[in-house]
């Protein structure tokens, strides 16, 4: 996989398919491009690049605490009806 992503080459072997390596690298592009803040303009790529990693790492762990509170209100929810069957049915 060959791609340049702020004025750096990359290059390096993936099994992935290449679509997803694609989508990956337009979600950072994406990341630091959001709000058209001209960051990319003010900090060298080096660090864009790391920025751009620490921003998905930081929606990543919000989105597991979301997944959690999710999970937990759903097992809450499959409790009661639990208790409901099991009531109706003595």
């Amino acid at each position: 996989m060959h791609f340049n992503l702020f004025g750096q080459e990359f290059s390096f072997y993936t099994t992935s398919p290449e679509e997803e390596v694609e989508q990956v690298i337009n979600l950072v592009r994406a990341e630091l491009d959001e709000g058209g803040q001209g960051v990319r303009t003010s900090l060298p790529s080096n660090k864009m690049l790391v920025l751009g990693c620490l921003k998905i790492a930081a929606r990543c762990v919000q989105l597991e605490k979301d997944f959690d509170t999710f999970r937990s209100k759903q097992d809450e929810s499959i409790d009661k009806l639990i208790n409901k069957v099991s009531s109706g049915i003595d």
